[in-house]
Parts: structure tokens; sequence; C-alpha cells
């Protein structure tokens, strides 16, 4: 009997984390072929290009999809989107998958869910029924409407996606796949590599040995024009602290520019700030970076998802992860540079915070790939009353 061809797409930097060991176990199982895309933002240099992870760690690009827009912008998500369509109803023709897999909620992930239902292809949907304060939410929950299976990361999250309406015999709470790596970090958690030497980056060297932080601030679509206002408190209160600190750039979002913009004129300001800044890192070795840290700052669902596995506390900005299941490891402030420096000073006084397993426990990937051998080809369906 064939294999049933499952071709995963990745969109986005993020988006390789959240499914890498879903990725190795399809491309183990015996009656499961791999044909993975990658495309839009995670093909781009200058916010931390996934490919070379994807390739090192031995995984064959099936196609690459370039369709992002310049510009950071509202406009430039519509029209990536609307290109991404295109270019991938392109590649489905070549490739005939039996099920096209999407990941989670970014803008250009919608443009791989339209292509695939309009093409009459089987789609599974990795992390719906979460809530978020941004544009993802809606694009979440449309997504989970063209889907025809889904694998949520929590039990809220199920009941959520069985509320739109969805056929409960094909909604499975599979974990999200990101734990599976924490779990293999939460083993070996030594700091075994020095981050400035491997992945270089831009900013004095640290003396972080003893104690560190981490950022990872993004901007919020429904708040972009005010990215760069949002960001500028988060580097203030980083600078007042004067603790060494690991900074990672944002995401193509709209609003992108003005984060990214205000952390290059802080650098250029500051040329001794107490921060390194980086575009990317393995994995893993971002897991080892944070279980090691004194605290993650910013608005990065890391800081929900595998902060929460490992016990990792976290100050959480803003209004992007607004109502997502979360664990006690997050302490939630507004973009205000004393609320945040409070926040800091908590966990800092309070030291680890408790560990949750409110996005499953690290078998995530072998259950998504065991279903997907599994479910029946499908794609019409009827809303559930």
């Amino acid at each position: 009997m064939a294999k049933r061809k499952i071709c995963v797409v990745v969109t986005a930097r993020p988006s390789y984390s959240r499914v890498k060991t879903a990725l190795k176990a399809i491309d183990e199982h015996p009656e499961l072929e791999l044909q993975l895309v990658v495309a839009a933002s995670a093909l781009l240099d200058r916010y931390g290009s996934a490919v070379q992870y994807i390739e090192s760690d031995g995984f064959e690009i099936k196609s690459r999809v370039f369709n992002i827009l310049e510009g950071e912008n509202l406009t430039a998500a519509a029209k990536t989107t609307g290109i991404g369509i295109l270019e991938l109803a392109s590649v489905f023709e070549n490739l005939k998958p039996d099920i096209v897999v999407t990941i989670a909620d970014r803008f250009e992930t919608m443009a791989t869910a339209i292509a695939a239902s309009y093409m009459n292809i089987p789609l599974a949907h990795i992390q719906g029924g979460e809530v978020t304060g941004n544009i993802d939410e809606k694009v979440r929950h449309s997504i989970t409407k063209l889907a025809d299976y889904h694998f949520v990361a929590s039990e809220g999250a199920k009941e959520r996606v069985l509320k739109l309406g969805e056929e409960p015999a094909q909604v499975y709470n599979t974990g999200c796949p990101s734990i599976d790596l924490a779990a293999e970090v939460l083993e070996n958690s030594a700091f075994n590599f020095n981050p400035i030497e491997k992945y270089g980056g831009v900013g004095r060297s640290l003396d972080y040995i003893s104690d560190y932080l981490v950022v990872m601030q993004h901007p919020v679509t429904t708040e972009y024009a005010e990215s760069r206002l949002h960001v500028n408190q988060t580097l203030e209160a980083i600078k007042e602290l004067d603790i060494p600190t690991f900074w990672f750039w944002p995401n193509v979002d709209a609003g992108s520019d003005g984060t990214s913009g205000a952390i290059r004129t802080f650098r250029e300001r500051n040329p001794k700030t107490n921060i390194h800044f980086f575009k990317n890192m393995e994995p893993q070795d971002f897991l080892r970076l944070l279980i090691n840290s004194k605290c993650l700052i910013g608005n990065s669902s890391v800081g929900i998802r595998e902060c929460a596995f490992l016990g990792v506390p976290v100050v959480n900005i803003g209004s992007r992860q607004t109502r997502r299941d979360r664990g006690l490891n997050v302490i939630d402030v507004d973009y205000k540079k004393r609320s945040i420096i409070e926040a800091i000073n908590s966990w800092l006084s309070e030291g680890d915070a408790a560990r949750s397993n409110v996005y499953g426990g690290g078998e995530a990937g072998s259950r998504i790939a065991e279903l997907l051998s599994k479910v029946p080809i499908r794609f019409h369906k009827t809303i559930v009353y």
C-alpha cells in the first residue's frame, strides 16, 4: 500500500519549533511520506531564517515559497497572504498531498488553509482553539472552520473548537509539539554552549554566567502604530535594571519595522548597555537559554507554552497573549517601564516558578503522526449543532 503523503507547510521562524517533533515522527512513520514546504518569513534571513536549522536537522525541503512583501504593515500582510494562496496552489498541484498540515495562527498560515481547502485537500490544523489579543485569533478560528482535523494543545482549546461546531471525533488533544522539545531539554538542561560564540549577534559581550534575562517582544497587529513606543518602554526598563540580557529580534508582523527601528536606535545610542541581540537560535539551544535564565520578558507565546512546562518565570507585556491558557509562571503587565521593572524584580526575589503541563507532557509529535496515518481522508464536513 502506498504511503500517505503529508504536506507540512512551515511559514515562520517560530512555526518550526512548534512542529519539529511532529515532522520527525511523520518522517519516521512507516505509513507516511513527509512533504515539507517552507514559505514566507521562514525563508528570510533578516528575521532569522529557519531553513539552516531545518536542513541541519536532516529534513528535505520539497518546495520553497517566497511570498513575503516588505513593509511590515497591514497591507503587506494581506497581500502576502494573497500571494501565498497563488504560490501554494501550484505547490499542492505538483506534490499532490493526501493531507496538508498547517500550524498555529500567523497570517501566512491562512494562505495554506485556503489553498488546500479550495483544492479539496484534507486540512489538519495544529494549535487551533486558542484565544489571544490580536488578529491571530481571527486567523486561528477561521482556519479551524476550514480544517478537517484538529490537533489542539490543551483541554480549553479543545472545548472552544467543539463550541465552533466541529465534529468531536476529529478533535484531538495531542498537546503542543513544542513541549516535546522542552521535555528533552528538561532532562538535560545544562547550559552547554556559549550563545555569543555560536550565534554571533550584535552588542557587547556579557558576563551572563550567574544571572541573565531573556527578552522576546513582538508588535501587536491591532496596536501596530504604537509598536515603537511599546518596545521603548521595555528597552528602558532593561537598561535601568542593568542585568545581562539576551534580546531576540521580532517576528515579521505589522509593526515590526517600528519594533526593529526602536531597537536599532536604542543600540546606537546605548552601545555599552548590558544587552546582546540575536536573530534566532536552534530550538533546543533557545530552550536551554530560557531554562537557565532568571526571567523571560516580552509577549511571545513561548512564555505561555514552553516556559510553563519548564517553570521559567515570565513577565508578559501587553495584550498579545490575552486570555490564553496559562500556568502559574506568568505576571501580566502593561506597556510601562515601571510596571515591567517591578514585575521582573518580583520574579528575581521569588526565584523559580511552578511548572505546568497545561500544553501537554511531551508526546505530541508522535501522537500527531499516528493520527495522520489513521484519520479518514475527507475534505467535506457539516456543522455539528
